[in-house]
């Protein structure tokens, strides 16, 4: 299901919780945190490094000058876009459930205002 993943040595990408990802000098460093197991005090993580792709640029045409920049290995892009996929999916999943207990929290408020309102009706009936 995720085949980049798979190729850089991520046996359960189902278990990411989240990732970074930073440039240093010549090489863009991503480092995946997986979910933390129970009775474990820190995540597990793992490090890659990847070498920036180096291209030369048409600056001017007219002198004919290059520029050498770098940009992001393809095979980097391919895994941070499986890694968007897990990363929020994760999020929608917490987010729907934050709604639905704001939703359960409200009802309760509700529900008990109501019966306090009813309560109250019928002591005046006494």
């Amino acid at each position: 299901m995720y085949p980049h993943l798979t190729s850089i040595g991520i046996e359960q990408p189902e278990a990411i919780e989240r990732y970074s990802l930073r440039q240093e000098a010549a090489n863009d460093i991503l480092k995946v945190y997986f979910a933390k197991n129970k009775g474990e005090l820190f995540a597990k993580s793992v490090k890659f490094k990847f070498p920036r792709q180096r291209k030369s640029v048409l600056v001017n045409s007219g002198s004919r000058e290059y520029k050498e920049i770098t940009e992001i290995n393809r095979t980097l892009t391919h895994i941070i876009d499986e890694l968007d996929i897990i990363t929020k999916r994760k999020h929608t999943e917490v987010d729907i459930k934050k709604k639905i207990l704001g939703d359960l929290r409200h009802l309760e408020r509700v529900v008990s205002h109501k019966i306090s309102e009813i309560e109250a009706d019928l002591e005046k009936l006494k």
